[in-house]
């Protein structure tokens, strides 16, 4: 059985997203501050995670970043936060996903198994992909730029592979949310944009000509091209 780590303060929220990921079928652990979060994550090493925003103490957003120092755990943020700031901010920060309250918890039970999914697919197909130094073995779902490792959540390594399968081709916002999955038809399309702003601060970290191989075909979405191609 997989594991949720919720972490909300309001003991009715609380109590509402618990029930309905059980009757879902998952185990759920919780929290009620951000030291609690922290620790529970250490600990219990959850499948996903579904996290409020608006902590007391530590700061939700410091939680994701935190978090994202060591582990990959798909993170859907649940938030009365609705600003489009404070959602781009955690999505480039390393949340799969966000959750605007109020809510639909069935929306957010959708959103959590979505995010579990890409997980699974990152993991399934015993395929590699190379674009130059750039290196993605799926079936391990590890990325590599001249042979050294970069580490993405499950949302940014999709996107990557995405662009990998067709290097060159130009693919929409859209088109990109298609392919991670998990993203209502109404959900913000910009939200691309963190996700792929995470992925070339990652590959530049690594290799600081790694940034390059995206490209961002303005007005349009983005290509992965091999420097100097």
């Amino acid at each position: 059985m997989r594991t949720i780590l919720v972490v909300e303060d309001e003991p009715q929220i609380s109590a509402l997203v618990r029930d309905y990921l059980e009757h879902a079928g998952f185990a759920v652990v919780s929290a009620r501050d951000g030291e609690g979060a922290l620790a529970l994550a250490r600990r219990q090493k959850p499948d996903a995670i579904v996290l409020d925003l608006g902590l007391p103490g530590i700061d939700g957003l410091d939680v994701v970043r935190a978090i994202r120092r060591d582990s990959a755990v798909p993170i859907v943020v649940l938030t009365a936060r609705g600003d489009e700031t404070d959602r781009v901010t955690g999505l480039e920060l390393g949340a799969d996903d966000y959750v605007v309250k109020p809510f639909s918890p069935k929306e957010l039970v959708a959103r959590v198994r979505a995010v579990l999914r890409r997980t699974e697919a990152a993991a399934r197909p015993a395929e590699r992909l190379g674009v130059g130094p750039l290196e993605l073995d799926l079936a391990r779902h590890r990325v590599t730029v001249g042979g050294r490792s970069v580490s993405l959540t499950p949302t940014e390594f999709e996107l990557l592979a995405t662009l990998a399968r067709e290097p060159g081709r130009v693919f929409t916002r859209g088109q990109l949310l298609d392919a991670v999955h998990g993203f209502s038809l109404e959900t913000y399309e910009r939200a691309i944009d963190g996700h792929i702003k995470n992925v070339r601060r990652k590959l530049e970290e690594a290799d600081p000509a790694g940034a390059s191989f995206v490209r961002t075909v303005h007005g349009v979405g983005y290509a992965l091209e091999e420097p100097g191609a």
